[in-house]
């Protein structure tokens, strides 16, 4: 099993989801072979929190970690979660993750300690370093007295690279690749689970100079050509080593694009604002499941499925027990595999930090009064970003499928389904918390801690 995870790419990033500027041939190739799922959500639309779900099944105010942590954070991902290395670890399977891994920094916290059997990537996001933009103008004695300090670049255990260079930036996508083949390449005869978590395109973004200038976008353009040449080393390795037909691949990224970098920044598609929201702009991502000879080749499905729904699935697929305690991830096989298979989900939530502020169920997401970032005005460019300002929503209701931009608020027309989404909202708030109604859910457990 293979998952590909790459970091502030949106829904209209991919060729075959829309992108234009740049070409995504083996992603596209990819979905020919495989299927596309278009209702696919993360949990939140932040990088740790993202993360944690993805790995735990859970949504990620369940297990108490949000936002994104960084050099000063003192928790992390909790021994007592279960991770998807540790789930398929039960089965005798190799595992390994390679790349942006954000669910705490100290040793503790890292994935040899989580379930993986080697790691070597960043412990947190690439502009986590003195060369950020909030403080790229400052001399260098100031950069690492107010900002962040030198990044680290990790392999096992131990910090490899104590001071990150934008030179070695440009190298990242490529060592993860190389690293993630050489796994494959070394348990081709035995199972196993690669995560493979690219820092791009995050910003700072970088680029190899056998990409660097070559697509018609920009540098963003020449970042999603080298994540798409990586994607096709991969499957070349899986079929070069006779595994096509034996391996799950999965693409996904961890949440919408980052709008105020204007150039720098993806494309939503036709959602909604971008990272840091609960609109789909923020949390609706391409994905695509790939599995030759097991999911049925050029589909779509157009159902709800969401990253924390990978973990019970991967365990079904393994006959992997499940922790003894609560996932929020459901079975997704039927979605992946037959064709008119419906979601297994009644409702999903959408939480920014622990507030509730939009709820899912059917065709229907009802959005809560709330504030947000938005952009007004130009965004940044070439790196340097545009300040935000605060919006607010108040009570809406959209009809995703009718109007999947969020623009036309029929409330008003449909009290009744008001009605039912603010039920449901309620077994959140007693399960899972409610920051804005001062509920802390009965079912949060804590995070790591230092």
């Amino acid at each position: 099993m293979l998952i590909i995870y790459t970091d502030d790419q949106g829904y209209g990033d991919v060729g075959c989801f829309g992108a234009e500027g740049y070409e995504t041939p083996n992603l596209d190739q990819m979905a020919a072979e495989g299927r596309k799922f278009t209702n696919f959500y993360v949990s939140q639309a932040v990088c740790s929190a993202s993360r944690v779900a993805l790995l735990t099944g859970c949504y990620n105010v369940r297990v108490g970690i949000g936002g994104a942590l960084n050099h000063r954070s003192t928790i992390g991902i909790n021994a007592e979660e279960m991770t998807l290395g540790e789930l398929v670890k039960q089965k005798g399977y190799a595992t390994a993750a390679y790349g942006k891994w954000h669910l705490g920094y100290q040793k503790k916290f890292l994935p040899m300690q989580h379930g993986f059997d080697d790691y070597f990537g960043l412990p947190y996001s690439n502009d986590m370093w003195p060369y950020h933009p909030a403080y790229i103008n400052l001399p260098d004695d100031q950069k690492h007295k107010k900002g962040f300090p030198d990044l680290p670049l990790i392999s096992g255990n131990e910090v490899v690279n104590a001071a990150v260079t934008p030179e070695d930036q440009t190298h990242l996508t490529t060592w993860y690749t190389e690293h993630a083949v050489k796994f494959i390449e070394d348990h081709k005869d035995e199972p196993f689970l690669v995560y493979l978590a690219h820092s791009m395109p995050h910003v700072p973004l970088y680029v190899s100079d056998k990409f660097k200038g070559d697509s018609e976008q920009g540098t963003y353009g020449d970042v999603i050509q080298e994540i798409d040449w990586s994607v096709g080393q991969v499957l070349d390795t899986l079929k070069k080593n006779g595994l096509d037909e034996n391996t799950l691949v999965i693409f996904t990224s961890d949440n919408g694009p980052w709008l105020s970098y204007g150039n720098h920044a993806g494309s939503a598609g036709p959602f909604r604002e971008g990272k840091g929201t609960t609109w789909e702009g923020g949390v609706r991502e391409p994905c695509i499941m790939r599995w030759p000879g097991r999911i049925p080749a050029g589909t779509v499905c157009d159902e709800l499925a969401a990253t924390i729904d990978i973990f019970p699935t991967i365990a079904a697929l393994a006959d992997a027990p499940l922790p003894d305690h609560k996932i929020d991830g459901l079975d997704i096989r039927p979605l992946m595999f037959e064709e008119d298979a419906k979601t297994p989900h009644d409702v999903y939530y959408f939480y920014w930090g622990r507030e509730l502020q939009a709820i899912r169920s059917g065709d229907w997401k009802l959005h809560f009064p709330h504030g947000y970032r938005s952009l007004t005005g130009e965004p940044g460019m070439d790196g340097v970003p545009n300040g935000y300002t605060q919006a607010r929503t108040g009570l809406a209701l959209y009809n995703l499928k009718k109007d999947p931009g969020e623009s036309n608020d029929v409330k008003d027309q449909h009290p009744d389904v008001v009605k039912k989404l603010q039920q449901l909202a309620e077994e959140a708030r007693r399960e899972l918390g409610d920051s804005a109604t001062k509920q802390q859910g009965s079912g949060v457990r804590e995070p790591g801690r230092i």
